[in-house]
């Protein structure tokens, strides 16, 4: 398949997508070394948006550059989680105070909308839709604020934090967990309180911290923080 233009995206956006995702999920796994031209083969696309691509991942501190050993996927660093659960709080509290005082009526439908779409993932079982609506919560939360930039600097700092998030998904009660924190969060922005629903989310954005351990012991191979790790890889 040929990855060109469409809806005004470029190769090298949608590229940068693919392979962020493909991190995210594990299906690049943590660690793997990665080849341009193995990239670039099923993608239908030159080396040259791969490297593209690759550079600002490596910008997203997913990827690492070792010299004379060639490019890898990072390893899960906790540092990273925690730094991604810094800038979050930092720009989404402060989006989700000014939503609850100017959120629209029709703002407001569309995240009741969006809790009800979640409601049925979370039945469903379909982590990886549960996933989609989850980060459309957020980003309309910062839509609502007015300062749709919040979501878009919280996104870049966030690899880290999706990673163990997305590996989190799957366990029992969990996405019925982060849907009933979701639903808190709403009922402070409906009923215009700032406080509160600064209060529910920062719960919520911690939430990802109290599932880490588990993580981390059931994927040890995937967390790391030294980069000579990868000389055995």
């Amino acid at each position: 398949m040929s990855y060109g233009r469409e809806r005004g995206i470029s190769v090298g956006e949608r590229i940068y997508t693919i392979l962020r995702e493909e991190i995210v999920t594990a299906e690049l796994k943590p660690g793997q070394k990665l080849s341009e031209n193995e990239l670039a083969e099923p993608l239908g696309v030159s080396r040259t948006p791969i490297r593209e691509a690759l550079a600002r991942l490596r910008g997203d501190r997913l990827v690492a550059i070792v010299p004379q050993l060639g490019t890898f996927v990072t390893l899960i660093s906790e540092d990273a989680v925690n730094d991604a659960v810094f800038v979050r709080e930092a720009l989404e509290c402060s989006a989700v105070r000014l939503a609850s005082e100017r959120i629209s009526e029709s703002s407001l439908e569309e995240l009741q909308a969006n809790l009800y779409a979640q409601s049925q993932a979370c039945s469903d079982g379909n982590a990886e839709a549960f996933d989609l609506l989850d980060e459309a919560f957020h980003r309309l939360i910062c839509d609502a604020s007015g300062h749709e930039i919040a979501w878009t600097l919280s996104r870049r700092a966030n690899g880290h934090l999706d990673r163990v998030r997305r590996l989190s998904l799957p366990n029992d009660g969990y996405m019925a967990e982060m849907l009933s924190e979701h639903h808190s969060v709403l009922a402070a922005i409906s009923e215009r309180d700032p406080a509160e629903a600064e209060i529910r989310l920062k719960e919520h954005l911690r939430m990802v911290l109290s599932s880490l351990d588990k993580i981390r012991t059931a994927h040890p191979d995937y967390f790391d923080q030294r980069e000579s790790d990868y000389l055995d890889r």
